[in-house]
């Protein structure tokens, strides 16, 4: 398969092995109530893969350190990029690493700004099999205590998600850029199904077991949800081929921001739009101005 052909395909779809396509196909045969009982298992299993030879350069340059979240009882890999007061706090996204950003990370050390990173638990270099938003908002408000305070934070997809939360309930930053960033959490379980090709009674029963489980509606944790409380200068960065994740979710979260601004690009889909320089150039413009 050519790179043209991995960006027109979602990540999840990507990264999932056949063998859990397969198993997945047989339950929802059997019984849709089964096969979402594993998906739910699926959903909450980050998919892994190797480090590309982008992001080594900031892994090999960056102070690592390993910290356990007592509130969570998990422990998570920092990255710190550069020697700076002024700091920027960076989120990877679902089966993402802290060093996903290292594009981002890279223009803003150049502008004197550094960088703290992490992989959320069991992402990247930190351990476990299974997580889930909670945890991202966790070590977001542990690391601004251990590690901040940060004059900005940058967030793709699931971290943009989880920075609009967090700033909505106390994160302390002046500036918030999020790319790629859903809205809906029914959407993303409802995407999910698609992606392990399982049907819509699937993702319903999903969405359904979540709530159940938590003891909330998660759509509370949605992107428009979030930006209703957030108050500072956002900026909502998303491409209209994103085949993950639909660009009209930038629409409706900026609707709600106090303070948003749109900026879409074309033919960048979910992950090309990362390393991108022209986007990148005009983040870190948001950023410093």
């Amino acid at each position: 398969m050519n790179k043209k052909d991995k960006d027109s395909i979602p990540i999840q779809a990507l990264l999932v092995p056949k063998s859990i396509l397969r198993t997945g196909k047989i339950l929802n045969w059997i019984s849709p109530l089964l096969a979402s009982r594993f998906a739910a298992r699926m959903f909450l299993t980050p998919f892994s893969y190797e480090m590309p030879e982008r992001e080594k350069p900031m892994f090999e340059k960056s102070k690592k350190t390993r910290i356990r979240i007592k509130k969570i009882n998990r422990e998570i890999m920092v990255y710190e990029y550069g020697q700076s007061d002024k700091k920027i706090l960076l989120v990877h996204g679902w089966s993402g690493s802290g060093t996903q950003l290292s594009k981002i990370a890279d223009q803003l050390l150049a502008k004197g700004y550094s960088t703290v990173s992490f992989d959320a638990p069991a992402h990247g270099k930190s351990p476990g099999k299974r997580t889930i938003l909670p945890h991202f908002l966790e070590v977001i408000y542990h690391l601004e205590k251990t590690h901040g305070p940060f004059e900005a934070a940058v967030g793709h997809s699931l971290g943009g998600m989880s920075l609009l939360r967090t700033t909505k309930f106390g994160l302390k930053i002046k500036k918030l850029v999020i790319i790629g960033t859903a809205n809906s959490i029914t959407a993303v379980t409802k995407n999910f199904a698609n992606n392990l090709q399982l049907g819509p009674k699937v993702a319903t029963l999903l969405k359904s077991y979540f709530d159940k489980r938590y003891g909330e509606d998660l759509n509370n944790y949605s992107g428009a949800v979030s930006a209703k409380g957030v108050k500072i200068p956002t900026l909502v960065v998303h491409d209209k081929n994103d085949v993950d994740v639909h660009y009209s979710s930038a629409n409706e979260i900026a609707k709600e921001l106090e303070n948003g601004e749109l900026l879409f690009t074309e033919q960048l889909g979910h992950r090309k739009i990362l390393g991108n320089e022209e986007v990148i150039s005009k983040i870190v413009k948001f950023i410093l101005e």
